[in-house]
């Protein structure tokens, strides 16, 4: 299907308006899974012309998506990854793992960016970092297109590998659907609960009356006041 290619517009935009010189474009992956980290990789690619085909990974046929991510990390100027763990989305819960993910992220990268273009309307970044977000930023920005492919392809490859353990890891095929809701994946959580890959806190073990004791619930001050404010815009 035809799709417009991204461009270094909103790059433009804030190097014209800001100053800044080294922008990264930031986008996760794994929000809506049940099983795994949540992943950001921020991407730093000034303005160059990016590789052929280059748009938001859900676009993407798995096979282009890491023929395309084996380019893009040679192809960009620099490029980190930053992840927040099962426990540490249960205990924060979404909006703040993703920004641990997200600092963790650009605190990796060889250069500390002026500004951050963030995938979304929703700033979860925050002081003192300098944002700017772009809804469907993975179709229109290059630096946050080439994120989103990077990390998409790197989260499924780590999922893949956890999916190789032992004790019954393997029926819940997170080689296929990255710990994503899927069949297979139901079936395995309603004959053998969750793994230590899984997130407590989630709504899906609500429809498993055998493991709903498992269950974990927020506590952190951090979470409750994310929740007072209305910050939670994210789908479970």
């Amino acid at each position: 299907m035809p799709y417009e290619a991204p461009t270094h517009t909103v790059e433009r935009s804030l190097r014209a308006t800001t100053g800044a010189k080294v922008i990264a474009g930031v986008d996760e992956v794994g929000r809506g899974a049940w099983a795994g980290p949540v992943t950001v990789c921020a991407a730093i690619t000034g303005l160059r012309r990016p590789p052929e085909g280059l748009t938001d990974s859900k676009l993407l046929t798995p096979k282009r998506r890491d023929e395309l991510a084996a380019v893009l990390e040679e192809w960009v100027t620099a490029h980190a990854l930053g992840h927040a763990s099962p426990e540490e989305i249960d205990e924060l819960g979404m909006t703040a793992a993703l920004r641990l993910a997200a600092v963790r992220a650009l605190e990796a990268l060889p250069v500390r960016p002026d500004a951050v273009i963030l995938d979304g309307k929703h700033d979860y970044l925050g002081p003192p970092w300098r944002v700017r977000t772009v809804i469907k930023g993975d179709r229109s920005c290059v630096a946050v297109a080439a994120a989103s492919v990077i990390a998409k392809v790197r989260r499924d490859r780590m999922m893949a590998e956890l999916g190789e353990g032992g004790g019954g890891i393997g029926d819940f095929g997170f080689a296929a659907n990255a710990g994503y809701p899927s069949p297979v994946h139901r079936a395995a959580l309603e004959a053998l609960g969750p793994t230590p890959y899984h997130r407590l806190s989630w709504a899906y073990l609500d429809t498993l009356p055998q493991w709903r004791h498992l269950k974990k619930v927020r506590r952190s001050e951090e979470a409750l006041e994310l929740e007072i404010g209305g910050q939670l815009g994210f789908d479970f």
